[in-house]
């Protein structure tokens, strides 16, 4: 058995959890969500707590029954806490700055780049106070697309192994390199 599969999933009051045939939706303070679900597998709602049950242990409803609840409990977290990814903007001169809804990005390129929201995302920008570096956070209330608009922000300027400039994530470890053999030896 899952052992995460079979983790019951409470369901905070304020939230409206409905569970029709291959379909679950999820409404809340922040939003309503849908998410089909794969056929076969059973949801179903018992005393304000969501239960996720497989109909036989062959290999792809054991493989489905740990991400459906997943799923499931992604959107009822969405919709009340929401969900958030912060990047840190490194390089000298590079900067972020919200044009209306819209992101703009200046990271060394001769134009600025400018990125739309996906549909339920919003950015905020700042400054960390001690050491001034911009960073960028995107907010929403579905996982899948906040980390997707994370790393489309991410990709516009990869961090750079010699330097470490670039768009990372908050906390995110970049492996440097050496630079050249013969500056440092000094010629």
């Amino acid at each position: 058995m899952s052992r995460i599969g079979k983790m019951p999933i409470p369901v905070p009051s304020g939230v409206d959890v409905k569970i029709e045939q291959g379909l679950v939706t999820v409404k809340g303070p922040k939003g309503t969500l849908q998410q089909e679900i794969v056929r076969g597998m059973i949801v179903k709602m018992e005393d304000g707590i969501i239960i996720v049950d497989r109909p036989s242990d062959i290999k792809m409803h054991r493989a489905l029954h740990g991400l459906t609840r997943t799923l499931v409990n992604n959107m009822v977290e969405g919709v009340t806490k929401g969900y958030q990814k912060i990047l840190e903007v490194h390089g000298v001169g590079y900067r972020a700055q919200l044009v209306g809804a819209n992101l703009q990005l200046l990271v060394g390129y001769s134009h600025p780049v400018d990125i739309v929201p996906r549909e339920g995302i919003t950015f905020e920008v700042g400054q960390e106070a001690n050491t001034r570096l911009p960073f960028i956070t995107v907010l929403g209330i579905n996982k899948q697309v906040v980390g997707q608009q994370a790393a489309e922000i991410r990709a516009v300027k990869k961090p750079e192994p010699y330097k470490g400039k670039g768009i990372r994530y908050k906390g995110e470890e970049v492996r440097r390199k050496a630079g050249k053999a013969g500056k440092a030896a000094g010629k």
